[in-house]
């Protein structure tokens, strides 16, 4: 198999891997929460909370919108790996799968549901209730901007 090939093959295995876990992580947790189960920690708590905007409150009620822009932001990011197929580094193709299953993740609830299901609320900062496909996009956007500086310093 050539390298092309199987950089698309790890790509699409990231992808479902990290969206099955945040989609399935995000069900279980919620059901969990609503049946009446509570957890919490030092760090945080598990706190539901359905969102029907952006990161901080931004774009509330405007599911079309950002529907359209989560399915045009993940064609993108797989058009930029196809049209660098071969300068891409597996390391960049694996935080770009999880960057896409993050934002298609909120686009799937949004969707099916009309809104997203959020659930983890810090303890100890004053921080918007989040979910684990926030968690996939924030690591995903970092790790590929560092990615980014590493190699223009180069």
């Amino acid at each position: 198999m050539n390298s092309s090939v199987g950089k698309y093959l790890f790509l699409i295995a990231c992808f479902v891997f990290w969206l099955f876990l945040a989609l399935f992580s995000s069900k279980l947790i919620v059901d969990n929460l609503t049946s009446g189960h509570e957890y919490s920690n030092f760090l945080f708590n598990l706190h539901y909370l359905k969102n029907s905007g952006a990161a901080f409150s931004l774009f509330q009620n405007a599911r079309e919108f950002l529907i359209i822009v989560s399915i045009v932001a993940t064609t993108l990011l797989f058009g930029f790996v196809h049209y660098n197929i071969r300068s891409i580094h597996y390391i960049s193709v694996s935080f770009i799968g999880l960057l896409c299953a993050g934002i298609m993740s909120n686009c799937h609830e949004r969707i099916v549901l009309g809104y997203v299901r959020d659930y983890i609320q810090l303890n100890h900062i004053n921080f918007p209730i989040f979910n684990l496909a926030d968690i996939f996009i924030t690591i995903g956007v970092i790790a590929l901007v560092v990615i980014m500086f590493c190699i223009k310093g180069k």
